[in-house]
Parts: structure tokens; C-alpha cells; sequence
């Protein structure tokens, strides 16, 4: 018996690359929203609009500083929102100390 050997040829052919069976990662776009301090000043309400042409799924976070020193409850809600809607996407309450102003936010629903 005689040994066979064996050569690998690697062939490349543009235009057939395997990108196209790689799923895309889902694109998120930022929306308007709005975190407001509610009357009382112990409670917060997060607004957010899905701007985009079709239903997303949409998240948003808002932060927020009280009268208590390092107590700065933050909330983050997610929901599907339908098309140019303008939704309450949930609600935060301080812990008992009053609510100061909104220190961050940020909300992006995705296609």
C-alpha cells in the first residue's frame, strides 16, 4: 500500500461570504421621553414616545436625587409601545424623601 497524501485547497470566492447567515443585531434608536416629579414630590412619572414608523419595543431610564443624601432611586421600564404612541411606561416612588430633579435618562425603543 502506498500512503496518499492528501492537499487542502482553500478557495475564496468574493461574494460568497457567510456574512448574510449571520443574524444583524437589532438596531435601537433614541426617543423622546419625559421623567416627571409628580405633585408631592414623592413620586415620578416615565413618559416615553415611540417615534418610529412601526411597533417597538421600547425601554427607558430615568435617575433622580432626593433631599437625602446618596439616595438617588433610578428606574428602568420596558414594554412593546405601538407606533407614534406617547405611553406611561411605569412609575417610581423616592423611598419617603422628596424628589429633587431628574439627574439622568435616556430611552430608545428597537425596530
Amino acid at each position: 500500500m502506498r500512503p496518499v497524501d492528501f492537499q487542502l485547497v482553500l478557495v475564496i470566492v468574493p461574494g460568497l461570504l457567510l456574512i448574510d447567515l449571520v443574524p444583524t443585531p437589532a438596531s435601537a434608536e433614541s426617543v423622546p421621553f419625559s421623567c416627571m416629579i409628580l405633585p408631592g414630590e414623592d413620586a415620578a412619572s416615565i413618559l416615553m414616545t415611540n417615534s418610529l414608523a412601526r411597533d417597538a419595543s421600547c425601554i427607558v431610564t430615568c435617575k433622580f436625587s432626593t433631599t437625602k443624601y446618596d439616595n438617588n432611586p433610578q428606574i428602568t421600564c420596558a414594554k412593546p409601545v405601538p407606533a407614534g404612541k406617547e405611553v406611561e411606561m411605569c412609575r417610581l416612588t423616592s423611598g419617603g424623601d422628596r424628589m429633587v430633579k431628574l439627574t439622568e435618562g435616556h430611552a430608545e425603543c428597537t425596530k
